[in-house]
């Protein structure tokens, strides 16, 4: 009776999950179909044609004719790369301190830290619109990454992943002669690989798809990342959705392509293989 309750349990979990998976993946799976029809067909149709009739691949080419999307790309990967550097640079500094070294006041640093995670964006937007000005930032590669060079989230899961490294390879390395920034760089960040990767993908995809603060920041098109890039397709086109589609898919392409190259390296380390018992 026990074995087949949990067979029973077993697949509920599988079919709930593959209840939301279908349903995350049908929005994706009606863009690609979108963007793949040809102007003879009613995309509004009832019922919904997923597969097209007369697949076509023009509406791609019209929209990479008509806009500079080589330079929307180009920009948006400077932005993205950029921004994970900074990020994983400046947060794996911030974290290290608050996980491993012991100096008075750490955890209300942490905790202050942490708690900026609850404002808004919008809270801060306008002060920092005004800092980018005052700098000259506008217009700008640097004017777009500033603002997220470093993240509450970032330093605390970073600080996580630092406290479940073991310490005897912290004192092994100091009796070695380490320096503080020495363990820092050659004991602990190659033991947290795992979070640095999970950090890298949420900046990564927060940076591609991020559409506010680059509209605020920029007004010359040359500097324009992807999600601007394809808003301006629908004043273009007079929300034509095919070339609209088409935009987006070019859009998120490199996010999906990014994730699959890097979900392989998101498995947990055996930081502990190095500490004999």
């Amino acid at each position: 009776m026990k074995q087949r309750f949990e067979i029973w349990k077993t697949l509920g979990i599988y079919a709930l999950l593959g209840t939301i998976a279908i349903a995350m993946l049908i929005p994706l799976v009606w863009l690609v179909s979108t963007s793949l029809k040809s102007p003879t067909e009613d995309i509004f149709q009832f019922p919904p044609r997923l597969i097209p009739s007369q697949p076509t691949l023009q509406n791609f080419v019209t929209v990479w004719k008509s806009h500079p999307f080589g330079r929307y790309i180009t920009n948006s990967v400077i932005v993205s790369v950029l921004t994970v550097a900074l990020n994983l640079l400046f947060c794996s500094l911030a974290a290290y301190p608050l996980a491993r070294l012991q100096f008075r006041g750490r955890e209300t640093i942490f905790t202050a830290i942490v708690a900026t995670i609850m404002i808004p964006f919008q809270i801060v937007m306008i002060p920092l619109y005004v800092l980018a000005v005052q700098l000259g930032l506008r217009n700008s590669y640097l004017g777009i990454i500033f603002p997220a060079i470093a993240s509450a989230f970032g330093i605390f899961l970073l600080r996580q992943a630092f406290q479940g490294v073991p310490k005897e390879l912290e004192e092994a390395a100091r009796i070695d002669g380490c320096t503080e920034l020495g363990i820092w760089w050659y004991v602990m960040l190659p033991s947290i690989r795992p979070a640095l990767v999970t950090l890298a993908i949420f900046v990564f995809i927060g940076s591609w798809s991020d559409f506010l603060w680059p509209l605020i920041v920029l007004d010359r098109p040359e500097y324009y990342t992807l999600p601007l890039g394809v808003a301006s397709l629908a004043g273009t086109f007079s929300l034509d959705w095919r070339l609209i589609a088409a935009g987006s898919v070019i859009s998120i392409a490199p996010i999906i392509l990014f994730f699959l190259l890097m979900q392989r390296y998101i498995v947990p380390t055996e930081a502990a293989s190095g500490v004999k018992g």
